[in-house]
Order: structure tokens, then sequence, then C-alpha cells
């Protein structure tokens, strides 16, 4: 077992990290389940289309209206007593929302107020937990590091957690709030053990909006973290349209049913598991900037690649690829951030990032569904096909320097 661990997070990442990941991986699993009983719970309390979409939306909202705020926080406060303290509302939001079922007081008001809310706690946990790992772990090991976080995620959030949601909603609809409430609370039980080395000395607060001008000034004035931070938001627009159509692309385009468009996905994650477990490899062997040509190319092709398929021995494939790249690339785009930006600023300029990543989805996802209704269901994977292709030509010199970022 301890040669299992140690492959897994090795001691010289420190007990810090261990704690980290643990508790991250905890936290993964919690939100798995969520991803399926939480359109469940909604579907069991109305049939409104408007509603059923709403829920979903109100999950994101609060990093388009608190993002930024959130990342003020994370650079002014105890940053582990964030984390912290946002799990712990987190739990008692779902406590509350399985109380509501066992009394059969439950409403399709109830459990949208509640993602709301768990929406919004989220966005500060995810945030000030970014800020958290470059505090336990020296910069040479972040890369394989973020890797080790990403493969929880990947197999507890993407593969393991929603079949478990299903299960544990078929048995009762308040148990998957129950149990996530526990991994939650047990996320923030792990967090308060970890150490922190590399600890940001206090400055003064000067006032919110002139805090998250200085996190905008910062991340424009550092030409490699702009680029980055470009290339995802135009990269995830793109993505955004395809994926926004991806169960209509596999029922109608591949002629997969429902079951396919979930073996789709699932072997996207697969394939992602693989990338964060050669990714300490691929960091030394290839390098961050080779990581990130090869990743957008591959993101490229495989939007031409739907485009032009109709068979599923063809498209299956390509998500598992793709989500090698998916995986590698991400992992080695948090890496370079967390490696060139100031502790002091962590939390301001991750904000930012992210903001602009859900910002990305949510316009990619309304091009995708406008595209999809005049040209048809392809025509979301050409426009992302013809994107990418031009974003990638823009910014292929600047790749190598964003690598670099930390230089």
């Amino acid at each position: 077992m301890s040669r299992v661990v140690e492959s897994i997070a090795p001691a010289r990442m420190g007990s810090g990290f261990r704690w980290l990941m643990t508790s991250s991986w905890v936290s993964n699993l919690g939100d798995g389940i969520a991803i399926a009983a939480g359109p469940l719970l909604v579907a069991s309390q109305t049939d409104d289309p408007l509603l059923v979409a709403a829920a979903s939306l109100l999950q994101y909202l609060p990093w388009l209206l608190f993002g930024l705020y959130a990342g003020v926080l994370a650079d002014r406060l105890d940053r582990r007593r964030l984390v912290i303290l946002g799990n712990l509302s987190r739990a008692v939001v779902l406590s509350v929302l399985a109380a509501t079922i066992v009394a059969d007081a439950v409403n399709v008001a109830v459990v949208l107020v509640a993602m709301f809310l768990l929406g919004t706690a989220e966005t500060l946990v995810d945030t000030t937990t970014s800020t958290l790992l470059p505090m336990v772990v020296e910069s040479d090991d972040l890369g394989v590091a973020n890797a080790r976080l990403m493969f929880g995620s990947l197999t507890l959030n993407r593969l393991a957690g929603p079949p478990i949601g299903a299960a544990l909603f078929a048995l009762g609809i308040g148990w998957p709030a129950v149990t996530q409430a526990v991994t939650v609370a047990l996320s923030a039980l792990l967090v308060a053990k970890m150490a922190l080395t590399h600890v940001p000395s206090p400055t003064a607060h000067a006032p919110v909006r002139a805090d998250i001008v200085d996190g905008l000034r910062w991340l424009w004035g550092h030409p490699p973290v702009r680029t980055l931070t470009l290339t995802v938001v135009t990269f995830n627009v793109t993505y955004g349209a395809a994926w926004s159509v991806l169960v209509l692309y596999a029922t109608e385009q591949l002629g997969m049913g429902e079951i396919g468009f979930g073996l789709l996905t699932t072997v996207g994650a697969l394939g992602g598991v693989l990338g964060t477990a050669i990714y300490g490899w691929l960091e030394r062997g290839i390098g961050l900037a080779n990581i990130m040509r090869a990743g957008l190319i591959i993101e490229t092709g495989t939007h031409l690649s739907l485009a032009l398929t109709r068979t599923p021995a063809v498209a299956l494939p390509v998500f598992f690829v793709f989500g090698i790249h998916e995986a590698a690339w991400g992992t080695t785009a948090i890496t370079i951030r967390q490696r060139a930006v100031p502790a002091e600023f962590q939390g301001r300029v991750g904000s930012v990032y992210m903001t602009g990543v859900f910002g990305g989805l949510v316009i990619g996802s309304a091009l995708g569904g406008l595209i999809a209704s005049i040209w048809g269901i392809t025509g979301p994977f050409w426009f992302a096909f013809v994107g990418s292709a031009l974003i990638l030509v823009v910014i292929w010199r600047q790749l190598g320097h964003i690598a670099h970022a930390d230089g």
C-alpha cells in the first residue's frame, strides 16, 4: 500500500499535498453524484423545459456574478479557512435540501434556490482551492500534482459519481443530497489537516473594485498569461458550440441513442484518465509547449472528424484521443498559470481566468444552438473546426512563450 501511495503522491510533495488531493477526490465524488442526481431531482419536481434548463444555468451563473469577487477574497483572507467554510456551507445547504425532501416540503423553487447557493459556494471553493496547491507543492512538481487532482476529477466526478448518484436517487430522492453533504463536509475536514508552507504576505486591503482591477491589470500586463487566457476563452467558445449539441449529434448523426451518448462521454473520460497517468512522462519527454501545440491540433482535428463522420467506430476513438488531450492540456494550462502568477495574485488572476472559461462556454453554447437550428447538427462542429484552426494559426508562435511564462 505504501508503494501505491508513494507512486500517486510522492513523499517529496509533502503531507499537505496528500491532504489536499484526498480532499479534492472526496469532493469530486460528491460533485459527480450531483451530476446525475441533480437533473433527476429537478425532473421529479417539474417537466417545464425552461425550469429544467434554469437548473443547469443556476449552477454556472455564480461564476459570472461572483467569480471575480471570489478571487479577491482568496487573495485577502486565509485560503484554507475559506475552503473549509465554503465546503461546510455546501454541506448545510445540502442538509437543508435533504430535510425538505424527507419532510415532503420540497418543490422546484426550493431545488433551484439550493442549486444557486451550491453554485455560489462552489465558485468560492474552486477559486480558492486552486491557490492552495502552489502553497504546498514546489514549482517543479506542480504539473504532476495538477495531473493527480485531475485524475480524481475524471475518475470520481465523471466516471464513478454519476452512476452512484443515479443509483442513490433510485433508492430514495433524498439519499444523493445526504451523501453529497457527507462528502463535502469530509472534504472540509481533510483540508483542515493541511499545513501550508508558502503563505503569501498579507497586504493592505484596497476597495474590492480596485483589487479586481489590479488583478486584471496584472494579467493583461503579462503577455504569456494574457495569451494563455485568451486562448482558453476563444477555444472554449468553439468547444462550447460543438459540445452544446453533443447529445443530438450522438442520437441523430451517429444513431447511437441515449446510451451511446453516455458511451461517448465515458470513452472521453477514460482517455482523460490515461492523459493524467502519463502526464509526468509527457512533461519531461516532449515539454509544455509541444503538449499545447499537439493538443490544440488534436482539438481542431476532433471537430473536423466529428463533422465528417456518421460512424460510431470512428467517433469513439476520436473521443478517446480528445480525452487524453483535454486532460493533458488542462493540466498544462493551470500549471503554467500557477507557476507564473505571484502568490498574492493567484486568486484574482485565477478568477479572471475561470470567469473567462465559463463565459466562453456560455457564448459557445448559445452560438451552437443557433448554428444547429440553421445549418443542422454538424453545423456547430464545422464552426468549431474553422474557428479553432484560425485561432491556432494566430497563436502558434506564441505557444512557446506561454509554456515558459514563469521565466
